[in-house]
């Protein structure tokens, strides 16, 4: 399975200048927890709902640009990448989302939960159906002599 199976698309961004209360707000009225920041149309970051404090940090949030409060240094994945990498990724850097960018354009975002649904829904490696098994009998060589050249 691939990336592209798995991410959301029509991915939610919000500009490097906005406040970190709009963003908050954006995700709460949307039910998301990651946006990819945007400077113009460069990527420059993403924002999570752990990056400002969750529930409860509106002091964090506070007279606070998103800019403030971003994770810089995207980690990106190719849609053609399997889903396994993605995981990897995820759980290596220990980091909630990846951008899924095609070209240097985003095209989607795939965070823990979508591999989470993946694993509810109960997707697993395709295994062929029609999978013959058949054994490879092996004769070993005989040894040619060296002295007359003859088997």
């Amino acid at each position: 399975m691939r990336v592209q199976d798995v991410m959301t698309r029509g991915v939610k961004t919000v500009p490097v200048t906005a406040t970190a209360d709009e963003a908050w707000t954006q995700m709460r009225m949307k039910r998301i927890h990651h946006l990819v920041v945007l400077d113009a149309r460069a990527m420059v970051g993403v924002i999570s709902d752990r990056d400002m404090g969750g529930r409860g940090g509106a002091a964090v949030r506070n007279r606070r640009l998103v800019r403030e409060l971003m994770t810089k240094g995207v980690i990106t994945i190719a849609p053609d990448a399997p889903v396994r990498k993605a995981a990897n990724l995820l759980r290596g850097r220990s980091i909630g989302c990846l951008v899924v960018t095609d070209h240097g354009y985003v095209v989607g975002i795939i965070t823990t939960a979508d591999l989470l649904d993946l694993i509810g829904r109960g997707a697993e490696r395709s295994v062929a159906t029609s999978r013959r098994w058949t054994l490879n009998h092996r004769v070993p060589h005989r040894k040619r002599h060296q002295a007359t050249g003859t088997w």
